[in-house]
């Protein structure tokens, strides 16, 4: 491995060693007090909940005398992965698309700011061609809900301008079996029924990373970001599963990372069925015991033969 590779891997360890040593100061569970009516009786005890914190992304970039910061956005998430939600969350709004773009990512350690390890910056590379108002005008219109349905699509157009590849053919079992190991895979939503999950599952059907937050967009960028991060992108002839319903956001977020199938355990929505007719990739919803719904890319899943 060339000296180079050696350095950005030892890099690449350490900034992600202490993003997981975030989840031990913030919490992605809470134990609170509570008042349960069972039985027609009451009982005081206590129960799990979801952690939930805001988390800023600020960027910086090179100038001529240092570096020049820019905040981005604030989302509510739940504590651990924060780098990967950066990387993942920059991915998505086309302002990063490969690990080259991102020198390093840590936390605000100013000691005259609150909230040290919810504040976190993204170092972007030289190369990167960094456009903060076409950046700022997306985040604030998509947060605003004020951009309509053609211009999403066409602004996902002109991030995403290649479709997903995936030559294959899965058996309707393989992705049943997916939706068991997934929910197995959910420890914090075992603990406190709160939590939304994105998971990624090669073409055998085992799972390769799976992520939860609070957000189910967040978890597809804790997913997204990690799979950036460690150089898995195009994530080519993979699934990836939703553990709730495939909003237009997620189906966005999966089209970049070059995924070609995509299976929810909830419903879609008209946009995302849209979406994912326009890129060519399966878009499977209602993914249940037995039985799901197909919305695009119907090719990809290996039919009975009709009687």
């Amino acid at each position: 491995m060339p000296p180079e590779s050696q350095t950005e891997e030892a890099l690449l360890k350490e900034m992600l060693a202490l993003d997981r040593a975030r989840v031990k100061r913030g919490r992605s569970v809470e134990r609170v007090s509570i008042a349960r009516w069972r039985d027609a009786k009451r009982e005081d005890l206590s129960d799990e909940v979801a952690g939930e914190e805001p988390m800023e992304i600020r960027v910086r970039v090179p100038a001529a005398q240092g570096w020049r910061q820019h905040s981005i956005a604030v989302t509510m998430r739940t504590p651990g992965n924060d780098f990967e939600l950066a990387a993942g969350f920059l991915h998505a709004e086309g302002a990063v698309h490969s690990a080259d773009d991102i020198e390093r990512i840590g936390y605000c350690t100013d000691a005259e700011e609150d909230q040290q390890y919810n504040i976190i910056t993204v170092y972007l590379a030289p190369q990167v061609d960094f456009d903060t108002e076409r950046l700022s005008r997306h985040v604030f219109t998509t947060a605003s809900c004020g951009i309509c349905g053609k211009a999403a699509l066409d602004w996902v157009q002109t991030t995403c301008p290649q479709k997903p590849q995936g030559e294959f053919v899965l058996e309707p079992e393989k992705l049943f079996s997916m939706r068991r190991a997934l929910e197995q895979s959910q420890s914090l939503f075992a603990r406190t029924g709160g939590l939304h999950a994105s998971a990624l599952f090669d073409l055998e059907g085992q799972l390769l990373s799976q992520r939860e937050d609070v957000g189910r967009h967040n978890a597809t960028d804790k997913l997204v970001g990690k799979l950036l991060l460690e150089r898995r992108l195009p994530a080519s002839n993979s699934v990836v599963l939703f553990s709730g319903r495939a909003a237009f956001e997620l189906v966005h977020k999966s089209i970049l990372a070059g995924i070609p199938f995509l299976a929810a355990v909830g419903a879609p929505s008209s946009l995302a069925v849209e979406l994912a007719r326009r890129y060519g990739v399966t878009l499977v919803g209602f993914l249940r015991d037995g039985r799901f719904n197909v919305y695009s890319g119907a090719e990809r899943l290996r039919w009975p033969t009709r009687a």
